[in-house]
């Protein structure tokens, strides 16, 4: 059985997002390789639409972060995995704001979330996704690993597996 040691979590952007922000980069590079200063300026301005954030946990080292990527690059601060008392799954609505110009629009998502808990009630965001079957096979190797019980709260009555 292949096991998951590393779990990351990454939050998914917009399209056009990324496509502005290579547009953005691109314009900046070609003013640099034609001397122009500002181009690194844009260049910079380009990281705004490039960055995701999201979660990675580490499961052989017992540690987890919080992260921002960009350009494959991955900063943020580790920290001690605490003593995980079981991880939930269970079914929410993501919402995000897509603004263009003066216009605003509110996405919703269906998604499945996995959630880490200690100390009563404290979590960590594991692991998001919109497949059902995903979700539970990234619950049962944390479980497995951690030697935690997985709590399905995907429908109106949680149960225990």
């Amino acid at each position: 059985m292949n096991t998951t040691k590393n779990i990351v979590f990454k939050r998914k952007s917009p399209i056009t997002k990324t496509i502005f922000g290579i547009f953005i980069f691109a314009v900046g590079f070609i003013s640099v390789l034609a001397g122009g200063f500002y181009g690194f300026i844009v260049c910079g301005v380009s990281i705004f639409f490039l960055y995701k954030d999201g979660s990675e946990i580490d499961l052989e080292i017992q540690k987890y972060r919080t992260f921002i990527e960009v350009l494959g690059f991955r900063f943020g601060k580790w920290d001690d995995l605490p003593e995980i008392e079981y991880v939930s799954v269970f079914s929410t609505t993501e919402s995000v704001a897509v603004r263009a110009l003066s216009a605003e629009a509110i996405v919703k998502n269906d998604i499945i979330v996995l959630n880490l808990f200690y100390n009563g009630n404290h979590r960590i965001k594991a692991y998001s996704t919109t497949d059902k079957e995903d979700a539970f096979k990234i619950a049962k190797q944390i479980a497995d690993i951690l030697k935690i019980d997985i709590l399905d709260a995907t429908e109106a009555e949680s149960k225990w597996i």
